[in-house]
């Protein structure tokens, strides 16, 4: 019964109701459970910074998806932005729906966060941009990501290794990198991680682990940067793949025949097409869930950009997802593994 309940999709949970405290002035407000767009995390805004007008923010990964958004919704905010896009160099058109803004405060830069020349060739062009280099750079977005799936068994060492040179080297990299700029202004380090960094899942082993990594280093982060005054949160988004179209029917079928083609004959022969076959169809269902609207990621990374006490983790997604994050991280892992695993 518990497990049939805690499993089922939310738009069948009864609305619920609660009270919760406003930690800006203690007055008691509800909170309605109610729709799986819901975030059930709904935090007002603290405080802001002064002026956001002259502070610096690079975003990595604005070719598409949550960069694109959050690139524009920061220069709507009055931030001077450095877009990096992967793809600018070959005329991506998220990169150029970004320059067509005609603004000085919205630049995009070719940005490979696997490449630590790129990465350098950046943090010369925006110290050489900022008015006075030794107040530094206000923020630093780690954005830039990719996903695949798959077995572990049919998962090769090159994708484990290809995914995490991206999300979580790639993070490592970049920090690393701009912290002097950050350090200088006491700003802000926001790494986007997932709420498969907190809780694993079946077949997506490469993109979980590279995860949960940037939640270790961005704890080791906040601590060692406290003392000088720089913030680090984590942002970790529930299921957004139909809004940042992370999978499409056609890449879904073209890195399932790559995988196949490339399996040792003692995994084809022990676990036969079939199976195979209803996994990559289970993972094709996929394509199309999730919420459409990015607006509570975007929100969660403004707010901890412009907070004065911004919070440590942000967890914009909906509420079935929270409920199963606080139990799979909360209870013994025999009740997590009986209720959605098995």
């Amino acid at each position: 019964m518990l497990a049939t309940r805690l499993s089922r999709p939310l738009s069948q949970l009864p609305r619920k109701t609660l009270s919760v405290c406003d930690r800006e002035n203690g007055a008691r407000r509800p909170l309605l459970f109610c729709s799986a767009s819901f975030s059930p995390v709904s935090r007002t805004y603290a405080g802001e910074v002064d002026p956001v007008g002259s502070k610096a923010v690079l975003v990595t990964g604005c070719d598409s998806g949550f960069g694109f958004s959050l690139a524009k919704h920061l220069h709507s905010k009055g931030f001077l932005v450095f877009a990096g896009c992967l793809m600018k160099d070959k005329g991506h058109d998220g990169v150029k729906q970004l320059d067509s803004l005609n603004s000085d405060r919205l630049r995009t830069v070719q940005l490979n966060v696997c490449s630590s020349e790129e990465v350098d060739k950046v943090v010369e062009l925006v110290r050489s941009s900022l008015k006075d280099p030794e107040k530094g750079m206000w923020g630093l977005v780690n954005n830039a990501g990719i996903s695949t799936f798959g077995e572990v068994e049919f998962t090769s060492m090159e994708t484990y290794k290809e995914v995490a040179e991206v999300n979580l080297w790639g993070t490592v990299r970049t920090t690393k990198s701009f912290l002097p700029l950050i350090r200088r202004a006491k700003g802000r380090v926001i790494n986007i991680s997932s709420m498969l960094g907190r809780m694993a899942n079946p077949a997506r082993s490469p993109y979980c682990i590279t995860k949960f990594g940037i939640e270790a280093f961005s704890d080791c982060l906040r601590y060692e940067m406290h003392p000088l005054g720089v913030k680090v949160s984590v942002v970790e988004p529930g299921n957004f793949i139909v809004a940042t179209s992370l999978y499409s029917p056609e890449s879904i079928q073209a890195t399932a025949k790559k995988m196949w083609d490339e399996l040792p004959e003692v995994v084809r022969k022990d676990y036969g097409k079939k199976y195979f076959d209803e996994k990559i169809a289970k993972m094709a269902t996929y394509c199309n869930s999730g919420s459409r609207d990015t607006s509570p990621v975007i929100h969660a990374v403004t707010h901890a950009l412009t907070a004065t006490t911004p919070y440590t983790r942000y967890h914009p997604m909906d509420y079935y997802w929270w409920l199963r994050m606080q139990i799979m991280t909360h209870l013994p892992g025999a009740i997590s593994d009986m209720i959605y695993i098995h």
